[in-house]
């Protein structure tokens, strides 16, 4: 890793520009035909929204969690006007299409939906929606973008542009699937890229850790202490940098390596090797004890391997095209939102976002223009998801059941439909509305599914 020094702290031969002439606009714009202005765009006109689940007309206020079929620029031009959501939204996670060219479909052989966007089209498609989710999001908000390699460098530079460079946090590459047996001359193509974008720099952030495995705690926790058999590694107590207050003193008589400081003040320095923290080498040189039982696990890096697509035919999936594994949200969930929080996913698809969210007890929005999305989903809130291996099973004339838990309540549903619930047994407190130009693409899907909800 390069390692490097504040040019303002320049010791060595030769010459810097002077600070104030270092204070250039570093800022990179994507420039392409068809570029709006943002004002232009936060004036999109929003969309006509009604609600068509439940129909009566006696809740009070808005439902916790709210679907929307439609556009979904307008539909969050409209958001923009409502005071619970405008800048409350604690977390966005976003998977749209990724430029594919291609039209994709369901298991049972429906139009999910298209993605024939590219190039300029496609980033100013994308551009539009950011900026209007960025002002959804929360000061202390979080967006997640996922994307392949097709787009994700351009989009890149765009959400440099929405949220401000600074407030990129991390480009999270994941293995989506298995390793490829290719004829082609290129590498096999296994990883797809998600950009972590903060609001601010006071962002929520649950720090995410993976459980240590026996080998690797033991190969990383090599020492035991003799008086208690506790596990421990060593670490320096100094740290990079030159500090010109307690922590750059001596402690016991020594300084700090040139160019370090100490990490703690010599104070809690005595303190903690009062208490045996401190490990004393026979030169006489300190480093601090790290204990494996005090350790919450292996902090989580940017390359995620364990969230593949379905690969088996015992993964549980709803069976719309592109879907993303459901522990991918949760790691991402928990990470970037709090219990109560308000969630918004508006590419939501097969609702795996919706779903997790309602499982970790958040609030959610999710927004899609498919009718097959949006039936997927509302199935899915009510049964679950089903093993792969089910979409491709000979039909049998024995009676079976499918038996999930969503929200602690166990939901049986025969083959032949879902049994009914009773309101009073579960209710998960869902609206489902449309914009001026719904046909009825829903009705068959409300009438089977929402009335459960």
């Amino acid at each position: 890793m390069a390692t490097g020094i504040s040019k303002t702290r320049w010791n060595g031969n030769g010459s810097l520009e002077k600070k104030n002439e270092l204070k250039t606009n570093n800022n990179l714009k994507l420039t392409y035909d068809g570029k709006e202005d943002e004002n232009v765009v936060l004036t999109i006109k929003p969309a006509l929204l009604h609600r068509i689940w439940p129909t009566h007309q006696d809740i009070d206020g808005e439902s916790i969690n709210r679907l929307y079929y439609g556009d979904n620029l307008s539909i969050l031009a409209k958001l923009l006007e409502d005071e619970n959501i405008l800048g409350q939204v604690k977390l966005i996670y976003i998977d749209p299409p990724f430029s594919t060219k291609s039209i994709f479909q369901s298991r049972s052989q429906q139009d999910a939906y298209t993605d024939l966007l590219s190039g300029a089209e496609y980033i100013e498609f994308i551009r539009k929606r950011l900026i209007l989710l960025r002002e959804l999001l929360a000061d202390d908000g979080s967006i997640y973008v996922h994307l392949d390699s097709n787009m994700a460098f351009e989009i890149k530079i765009i959400m440099d542009e929405v949220f401000g460079r600074k407030n990129f946090k991390n480009w999270i590459t994941r293995k989506k699937c298995s390793s490829k047996n290719y004829t082609s001359k290129t590498y096999g193509k296994v990883s797809d890229f998600i950009l972590f974008y903060s609001k601010s720099d006071n962002y929520i952030w649950n720090r995410p850790y993976d459980k240590w495995g026996k080998e690797h705690s033991e190969k990383e926790y090599s020492y035991i202490e003799e008086t208690t058999g506790r596990r421990y590694k060593k670490v320096p107590i100094h740290a990079p940098g030159i500090r010109k207050g307690e922590t750059g003193k001596p402690w016991r008589n020594m300084h700090p390596p040139p160019g370090k400081h100490w990490q703690f003040i010599p104070k809690t320095l005595d303190e903690m090797d009062a208490r045996g923290e401190i490990y004393w080498s026979s030169s006489g040189n300190p480093r601090r004890k790290l204990y494996l039982d005090e350790s919450s696990g292996v902090a989580v890096q940017d390359i995620w391997l364990e969230f593949r697509d379905a690969h088996n035919q015992n993964i549980k999936i709803s069976g719309y095209p592109t879907e993303k594994n459901l522990n991918l949200l949760t790691r991402i969930i928990e990470t970037s939102s709090n219990r109560d929080d308000l969630v918004l996913d508006c590419f939501s698809g097969s609702g795996t976002t919706l779903a997790e969210a309602t499982r970790l007890r958040r609030k959610w929005i999710g927004i899609d223009n498919s009718p097959e999305a949006i039936s997927t989903t509302l199935r899915r809130l009510v049964i679950g998801t089903e093993k792969m291996g089910d979409f491709v099973a000979k039909k049998s004339n024995k009676k079976s059941v499918i038996t999930t838990t969503l929200n602690g309540f166990n939901i049986t549903e025969p083959v032949n439909g879902p049994s009914p619930i009773s309101s009073s047994d579960f209710h998960n407190n869902i609206s489902v509305y449309v914009s001026e130009y719904y046909q009825g693409e829903l009705d068959a899907s409300i009438e089977k599914w929402a009335k459960y909800l």
